[in-house]
């Protein structure tokens, strides 16, 4: 495999998560073509961060994460609010990932335990892995990335007979604002342009394979949503996959429960990992008090009532638009003039589009947070 299509596919991993599943729902609520002029909107937004982000990492000698570029470019105390958005960001999504497999193995064993108690289950038996030091390897990361691909793609040809358009809900004024939020969580990946970037030997290309990355992404998104939408109308489950049973059958269903399971799994192994060493290494806390801050927290999170997929995902989008996207496009003007090498790549864009970045992401998150 070439350095350029793990590169894409380190990227394209990344994005594609948990958010995907909410999207057919978003879509259902809103209408296709609120949803749709979000994606027209976010998208080439979300991959000028990407590519600021990649400028910023060829700017800049050593190498870093978006804490530390933080703090070269823009202080301490920026940093620290990004931090603080980077461990939000983690634990929501862990708090998602234990909904989702909830969700999951309700759809696998519906007759034994609520979507809660499953939740907790799968918590338990997670946790536990993280307690010993158990983590998602890459190429597992990568396969599971792949297998659900695979079988979202049989779940839509599956859906294709079914389809109907006069499912479709085209504009609903009431949801305006709910795509915002779940859209821009659906599409952030820019954590994974640094390793992108260190896989490239030709680093000019890493603009090309982001804007490519970020887009096919966007639209398979917007083929996955309608096409479910499509199928199951103002019934589409948040999580998309429990409406699909009684039109697919019992059967199908299991197959795609099951990769999805095991993606939140694999997705839940990395994250909080992650987090416990974060915690550990930038913050010199004990393994055990780590251990609990990283898989404790989002179940307590989670015990205290925060089970609304939808909700939380948004809340988490709007947060990370708005605290990160922000960062990045900060960062970005501060190292285009203080930057200590010549990039590969230098993005020639009008000098208004940042400030109407940073207007879109206020804008959007605000509304956002007010809806919720």
């Amino acid at each position: 495999m070439s350095k350029s299509i793990l590169a894409f596919f380190t990227i394209v991993g990344t994005i594609v998560g948990a958010g995907v599943f909410a999207l057919p729902y978003t879509f259902a609520q809103s209408g296709v073509i609120t949803c749709l002029i979000y994606f027209l909107i976010l998208t080439p937004v979300v991959v000028l961060l990407h590519l600021f982000f990649g400028e910023i990492t060829l700017r800049t000698k050593e190498e870093q994460r978006l804490s530390g570029y933080t703090q070269k470019y823009l202080g301490k105390k920026a940093k620290h609010i990004v931090a603080a958005s980077v461990i939000i960001g983690v634990l929501g999504s862990l708090v998602v990932y234990i909904i989702l497999a909830g969700d999951f193995l309700s759809i696998l064993l519906p007759q034994w335990l609520s979507p809660a108690q499953y939740s907790i289950i799968a918590w338990g038996f997670l946790a536990f892995l993280v307690f010993l030091g158990t983590r998602s390897v890459a190429w597992v990361e990568v396969l599971m990335t792949s297998a659900l691909f695979l079988v979202v793609a049989i779940v839509l040809v599956a859906c294709l007979p079914h389809f109907k358009t006069v499912n479709l809900s085209l504009f609903n004024p009431a949801k305006i604002i709910l795509p915002f939020g779940i859209i821009m969580f659906s599409l952030v990946g820019w954590s994974a342009v640094s390793e992108a970037e260190d896989l490239l030997t030709d680093k000019k290309k890493l603009k090309k394979i982001i804007i490519i990355a970020v887009s096919l992404v966007a639209v398979f998104y917007c083929l996955f949503a309608i096409i479910i939408s499509g199928v199951t109308g103002q019934q589409t489950s948040p999580e998309a996959l429990k409406s699909l049973v009684s039109v697919l059958g019992y059967k199908m269903m299991i197959f795609g429960a099951l990769f999805g399971l095991l993606a939140v799994a694999t997705s839940f192994l990395t994250l909080a990992n992650y987090l416990k060493n974060n915690f550990i290494f930038d913050y010199q806390q004990p393994r055990y008090r780590a251990f609990g801050l990283a898989c404790v927290s989002p179940l307590l999170l989670f015990l205290l009532g925060l089970r609304n997929f939808i909700v939380v995902i948004s809340f988490l989008g709007a947060i990370i638009g708005l605290i990160e996207g922000v960062a990045l496009i900060l960062i970005y003007l501060k190292a285009r003039k203080h930057g200590d090498r010549t990039p590969e790549y230098a993005l020639k864009i009008p000098k208004f589009v940042p400030y109407l970045m940073l207007f879109i992401l206020f804008f959007g998150a605000i509304a956002q947070l007010f809806y919720q």
